[in-house]
């Protein structure tokens, strides 16, 4: 019998917020480089983000300890204005791997709790496949192309729900083409252009 996971971090919910991203569930703990999301070194979240804004695609890695700045990351998202979470509070892990195809939803996360906390957030950002499905499925709404949004409401407020690439290398496309999907989102909501 496969055990509920619950997740393992706290929201990360500045103030300043005005875009919340959500993947699906961190990967096993052995996987991680940091303790903060997208933790796994073989994830290039933190490497897109740092070619976008810093034209540094190892802007935030620490190469020769294979792992990521967590101080330079929790800082850059606070100042950028970006909220991170996952869809799933808690998960069975079907395969006991980081992938999520074989990743079963247990609980939800409650993204009405969530937005409360962000005032100045005007987007949900899903960085793969199962994050944005399960957004779909909570809260029956239309499922966007990549790199696009569709209108959200939550709480009675409308956001623009964005569906990223997830940037996963197992998901096949290059790192940079990955960067020109969010970076035309973060310009679209004007965080750091």
């Amino acid at each position: 019998m496969t055990e509920v996971e619950q997740h393992p971090l706290q929201p990360f919910l500045p103030q300043s917020a005005k875009v919340l991203m959500l993947g699906s569930f961190p990967p096993p703990r052995v996987r991680w480089s940091m303790d903060f999301f997208y933790p796994n070194y073989q994830n290039d979240m933190w490497r897109v983000l740092g070619l976008i804004f810093y034209g540094d695609k190892n802007r935030f890695v620490i190469e020769q300890d294979k792992k990521f700045d967590y101080k330079a990351v929790v800082d850059f998202c606070t100042s950028a204005g970006i909220a991170i979470f996952d869809t799933a509070t808690a998960v069975k892990r079907q395969k006991g791997n980081a992938s999520d195809k074989f990743l079963e939803i247990v609980q939800p996360s409650d993204l009405s709790v969530l937005l409360k906390q962000v005032p100045n957030c005007q987007a949900i950002a899903t960085t793969g496949e199962k994050a944005t499905d399960t957004i779909i499925e909570s809260y029956n709404c239309t499922k966007p192309k990549i790199g696009t949004f569709s209108k959200l409401s939550i709480n009675g407020r409308g956001y623009k729900f964005y569906r990223m690439p997830s940037t996963s290398r197992a998901y096949p496309m290059k790192l940079e083409q990955k960067a020109e999907f969010y970076k035309m989102m973060f310009s679209e909501l004007g965080i750091g252009f």
